[in-house]
């Protein structure tokens, strides 16, 4: 038997205001193994939840004009790392495509639902209070849909996302990123070996 192509892919990214380097290892047999630096302590732990719910070893290294703002280093990676992920998972031959969970972190709720479409959407309906996350530097909510945008755009996911209930702006946001961590790891799964691409048009 064949053995399958391996589902993995590195990518980097320079602009005049980032520079960022991503590798991505879907079929990872450790399963987690992550090494994540972006300046922002706060979205190197939501990266984290990536790689850790969704079974991946995956490694970020980014820099950024924090002193500007975070805006460009959160888009860039989301936009680079849906690059990276697009890449990996290939053609997506006997891949379960869609998923969904709804996720808790103590008092909130996320519910998640993606499809690996080949087309971009996000439907995003997550209003965290609005306080910042404290940390040095302080990371600005507003950022997460900055994020996703990015990445199924680059990506070309389609991802809805909503906040069932939820009153702490950290358990909102990592209950997300856990949940589409979990999606992608579901959706991504080889459910069927025949080299067939799970849609009526044989291309997602």
């Amino acid at each position: 038997m064949t053995e399958p192509a391996p589902r993995r892919a590195s990518r980097q990214r320079s602009t005049q205001e980032t520079q960022i380097e991503i590798s991505l290892d879907l079929d990872a047999r450790e399963g987690g193994v992550v090494d994540i630096s972006t300046g922002l302590p706060f979205f190197d732990h939501m990266l984290s939840q990536i790689g850790r719910h969704g079974g991946f070893d995956l490694t970020i290294k980014a820099t950024g004009d924090l002193e500007i703002d975070a805006h460009h280093t959160v888009e860039d990676t989301g936009i680079l790392l849906g690059e990276t992920f697009a890449e990996a998972v290939g053609n997506k031959a006997g891949v379960r495509r869609f998923a969904s969970n709804r996720v808790p972190l103590d008092e909130a709720l996320i519910d998640v639902a993606l499809d690996l479409s080949g087309r971009p959407f996000l439907h995003y309906e997550v209003e965290p209070p609005g306080e910042k996350i404290l940390g040095h530097p302080p990371f600005d909510p507003q950022l997460a849909e900055e994020f996703w945008r990015a990445f199924i755009t680059s990506g070309n996911i389609t991802l809805h996302l909503e906040l069932v209930r939820g009153k702490n702006t950290h358990h909102i946001l990592e209950a997300m990123f856990k949940g589409v961590a979990r999606s992608l790891r579901d959706a991504v799964k080889i459910e069927v070996a025949d080299g067939k691409v799970p849609s009526t048009k044989g291309v997602l």
